[in-house]
């Protein structure tokens, strides 16, 4: 009897689904005496009926013939405790993304059971109840489809006059938490892709549609505080500085990828709304105005962020309206379209002053090239009438310079920060599929490949011009090749944005000269990191793609002079202090130069443009350091090798895959190597050799200690190496080398007072920016001080023998060194 009354019952059974409900039933209020079992009852029969759903239909049949559903309703509204509505919350969102089959769904979002529990007043201040219940909405979100969505909406008149999942998750869009505002964009996403007609026209309706102004403007609050880090980091450029703004790129990235997706939903109205919102709210008045030469030193974002943003703009919104906006407005000289004060605006403002990146140390002066001649018409009441209040009330001052001359004056004469970020600009604008090629024509970056083929097409259909452009570059018109697809956009941005542009544009010819001047200037500077140089000759071969493409004789003579120029450093450098590793780094670069202006990208990513490039020499090296000299010569290699191959490619050559050095030469029998006994591999510690023109000397590297060695240098094609060896007792004249040093940079000198003593510098052999990307970081950037030796020999003949002896095979070290290099240097050749 006893064993039947405490038998327990079986779980998973029709049987305990109904006892439970019943349970429920018979609770009047929900307090602290009783929440425990409600809130394992509600859990256990979410079990259940996720496994009734898969195994037996009967279960599902039971919960809406008792209307559970609406027995939940009853317990949350007598509950007096959170944990209750948490369970409750809960339990349905497992309800409903567990259950498969469609009649369980159809249900569970009818009879408003689901747009009552959406609307109800939870207690949102409550962290965990506000996660639970977001997670929730979610949860329904992924189950709309064409069928259910109409469940959850309310019609009049085939309108739809209500949508609480929607409505209600838009109170969180913007919350600080941004896992939450992460889960209300998945809904959205959720929304929009279910492709509603009446649904869409409710979201892009008002006040539903302020939604997407919102976005842009929260949108623009986070480009106004990465702007203000960026700014900020060369006063304090710590770590911390740098994970602040890479934290904010992703955000900022997050958010246009998020107004992709929105976009890809295919809801014309809404890629409508998205555009004009971006260049109303962010483009016109903060970007454009940040670019320009004369800009205001008040703009609430700097030139570096605005050519980072129009750069993740381009590649990630793939908006067709918005791209060729962008760059027609880039052609002409524009207003400044500054605000000077901001409203509160849809509960947000827009941020508070912040330092102008114009501030920076890393600026240069800049003056424009190729000043336009172009005038603005500041627009009248009747093309203000369609102008967004944010551009309307901000005060305007003219520019005589367009935006697109602004870019290419930075890259002649910025900044890295804005050289780089130019030059990005421009590469994104090339690859931006939404662009037409007139308006890459138009701005002088369309690829000769591209602009041949349109000549040739417009040839064979029998246009005249066509066939005369293309056997002939110099003649053209004021706007020869660009078609109304400029004049349509150029209409768009005065009607619409009340931007008024007038004057005659310039052609593409004169515009094309002018990309390929700057870039040939920015090619000869030598203020600019080598990293800029590699991207501009990126740049240069996609518009050129051809020996015979339009190098001017100037920018012929420019970039000889400056390989020239470039070409004597490196000779000085094979009697420099890392001559040993010259020609290991000219090969090294020479394949990764070829690799980065043959690829059909640019190498890095935009927010390379938005931190100061970091130099070895300033900031991890010591005084005492040949580091910085190594540095140098790496950047000198980089460049010459960029020039060496522009040269080959002005030439009509074909890039070799290696450089053209001549191979090394066997050991000569008459060289201190042979004589040593050493092979190619050259020296190391723990080798035995011979003793051959080894001379004995002391020498301390401990304070009070000294130890005895055998000295000797000697060199291997460019290797050389110093070596103090170990006589063995056993076995004459050989012995064991003990410790091994570079030959090259020694700088030998006998001491003034002692003439015994010779003193040695001692650089590290290798140089830590260049060790391989799996070293780790602490170990590459360890700052390394050279070190000193001092040798004490029998007398003054052992020493100048010694120093004899250095002298010498640095100079075989140098030779050789030449000797590999004359093939590279002498290009006409």
């Amino acid at each position: 009897m006893w064993s039947s009354i405490w038998r327990s019952r079986d779980r998973f059974t029709l049987d305990e689904l109904r006892y439970l409900t019943n349970q429920l039933e018979k609770v009047q209020i929900v307090n602290e005496v009783n929440k425990d079992f409600v809130i394992e009852a509600l859990r256990s029969m979410a079990e259940l009926l996720t496994y009734g759903d898969q195994h037996d239909p009967s279960f599902f049949d039971f919960f809406m013939e008792k209307q559970v559903m609406g027995e939940f309703i009853r317990i949350l509204n007598i509950s007096k405790t959170s944990s209750v509505a948490l369970q409750l919350l809960q339990t349905i969102s497992i309800l409903i993304q567990n259950l498969r089959r469609e009649n369980a769904i159809y249900y569970m979002f009818s009879n408003e059971h689901v747009n009552y529990l959406i609307t109800y007043s939870f207690d949102l201040r409550n962290e965990e109840l506000l996660s639970y219940y977001i997670s929730f909405l979610r949860t329904i979100s992924g189950k709309l489809n064409k069928n259910t969505i109409s469940l959850l909406v309310k019609t009049q008149d085939e309108e739809v006059v209500s949508f609480p999942l929607y409505v209600e998750a838009m109170r969180f869009a913007f919350h600080e938490e941004s896992m939450v505002r992460t889960a209300v964009r998945s809904l959205t996403l959720n929304v929009y892709h279910v492709g509603d007609d009446f649904v869409n026209k409710f979201i892009t309706s008002a006040p539903h549609s302020d939604y997407f102004t919102n976005l842009v403007s929260f949108f623009r609050v986070q480009c106004i505080n990465l702007s203000k880090l960026v700014s900020e980091y060369p006063k304090n450029p710590c770590s911390e500085s740098v994970s602040a703004i890479h934290a904010t790129v992703d955000e900022i990235e997050d958010n246009l990828y998020y107004f992709s997706d929105v976009i890809s939903a295919g809801i014309p109205v809404v890629g409508s709304l998205i555009t004009d919102n971006i260049l109303q709210l962010l483009i016109l008045p903060f970007l454009f105005p940040a670019l320009q030469l004369d800009t205001d030193s008040n703009l609430k974002l700097g030139a570096v962020t605005s050519l980072y943003l129009l750069c993740c703009i381009l590649r990630i919104v793939k908006i067709k309206d918005l791209a060729n906006t962008i760059a027609a407005a880039l052609l002409y000289p524009l207003e400044s379209l500054a605000a000077n004060s901001e409203a509160k605006k849809n509960g947000y403002v827009s941020g508070n002053n912040c330092a102008n990146e114009n501030e920076e140390p890393y600026s240069d002066s800049v003056t424009p090239i190729n000043a336009g001649q172009l005038c603005v018409a500041i627009p009248n009441e009747a093309s203000s009438s369609h102008v967004h209040p944010e551009i309307a009330e901000g005060s305007f001052s003219s520019s005589h310079f367009s935006l697109r001359e602004s870019l290419l004056s930075y890259i002649t004469d910025g900044d890295n920060g804005r050289a780089l970020g130019s030059l990005n600009v421009l590469a994104t604008l090339l690859q931006t599929k939404e662009l037409d090629e007139s308006m890459l024509d138009a701005l002088g970056i369309l690829p000769q490949r591209k602009q041949h083929k349109k000549l040739l097409l417009q040839a064979l259909v029998g246009e005249g011009s066509g066939e005369e452009r293309l056997f002939s570059f110099e003649s053209c018109s004021p706007r020869d090749g660009v078609s109304t697809e400029l004049d349509v956009y150029l209409k768009k941005l005065k009607e619409q944005y009340g931007v008024s542009i007038v004057g005659a544009g310039a052609s593409p010819r004169v515009h094309r000269n002018q990309v390929l001047d700057a870039l040939v200037k920015l090619l000869c500077r030598s203020n600019i990191s080598t990293e800029i140089l590699w991207d501009a000759g990126w740049l240069l071969r996609q518009l050129l793609p051809y020996s015979e493409a339009e190098f001017k004789t100037h920018h012929l003579k420019l970039l000889k002079d400056s390989y020239r120029n470039r070409r004597s450093a490196l000779q000085r450098e094979t009697k420099g202090i890392w001559v040993d590793l010259l020609i290991s780094v000219l090969c090294d670069q020479w394949k990764n130069c070829k690799r980065a202006i043959e690829a059909s990208s640019p190498r890095k990513e935009p927010k390379c443009i938005l931190l100061p490039f970091q130099k070895l020499n300033s900031e991890v090296t010591h005084a005492e350091s040949s580091l910085p000299a190594g540095e140098r010569m790496c950047e000198l290699v980089k460049v010459f090798v960029l020039l060496h191959q522009l040269q080959m490619f002005s030439l009509g050559r074909t890039l070799p895959e290696q450089p053209p050095i001549h191979p090394p030469i066997d050991i000569p029998e008459t060289s201190r190597a042979k004589a040593f006994g050493l092979d190619v591999s050259g020296l190391k510690p723990g080798t035995e050799i011979r003793l051959v023109h080894a001379l004995p000397c002391r020498i301390s590297f401990e304070r009070g200690k000294e130890r005895y060695f055998h000295f000797l240098a000697v060199s291997v094609g460019t290797s050389g190496w110093l070596a103090l060896v170990d006589e063995l007792p056993l076995k004459i004249n050989y012995g064991i080398v003990r410790v091994v040093a570079p030959l090259a940079g020694t700088n030998p000198r006998i001491d003034d007072k002692q003439s015994k003593w010779l003193h040695l510098r001692i650089r590290p052999s290798t140089l830590p920016f260049l060790d391989p990307p799996n070293t780790p970081k602490k170990r590459r950037l360890k700052p390394l001080v050279d070190g000193r030796w001092t040798l004490a020999f029998r007398d003054d003949e052992s020493c100048k023998t010694a120093l004899s002896m250095v002298l010498e095979e640095i100079d075989l070290q140098i030779t050789e060194a030449e000797r590999r290099l004359r093939p590279v240097l002498d290009l006409e050749l």
